[in-house]
């Protein structure tokens, strides 16, 4: 990714990479903040997104690329310190990819969000 593209202003770091998993950690910070001091739902949502989708692109072949097919988020606590994003398959296919991701607040220790989701594969250009 370029050091101009958008994503790279939330500053989210992989600290755990295997095949079946991937984690990223963001730090939240008042820019990235709601009006309460919790990192924004939408943030979350890109995180995850960005963590399975990462993961779900190791699981295929040479020269294919994945898209988002399907996202589905459970929202269950504010995120008001470091968010941990925990990224796993679920079923890795030919055409679909499932993962799922459980998304942490590190300082305070609790489940704060809970996701699935489905990336198309996409055939080599």
């Amino acid at each position: 990714m370029s050091e101009t593209h958008i994503l790279t202003r939330l500053d989210y770091r992989e600290v755990e990479s295997a095949d079946d998993r991937l984690v990223l950690e963001m730090e939240n910070r008042p820019d990235l903040a709601n009006v309460r001091g919790a990192l924004q739902g939408g943030l979350v949502a890109t995180l995850i997104d960005i963590a399975a989708g990462m993961l779900a692109g190791r699981a295929t072949g040479a020269g294919y690329d994945v898209t988002t097919a399907d996202l589905n988020i459970h929202f269950l606590a504010p995120i008001m310190g470091k968010a941990r994003a925990e990224a796993s398959v679920v079923r890795a296919g030919k055409r679909l990819i499932v993962t799922e991701v459980d998304v942490f607040d590190v300082d305070r220790g609790r489940l704060a969000a809970k996701s699935t989701l489905t990336f198309a594969v996409l055939e080599p250009r």
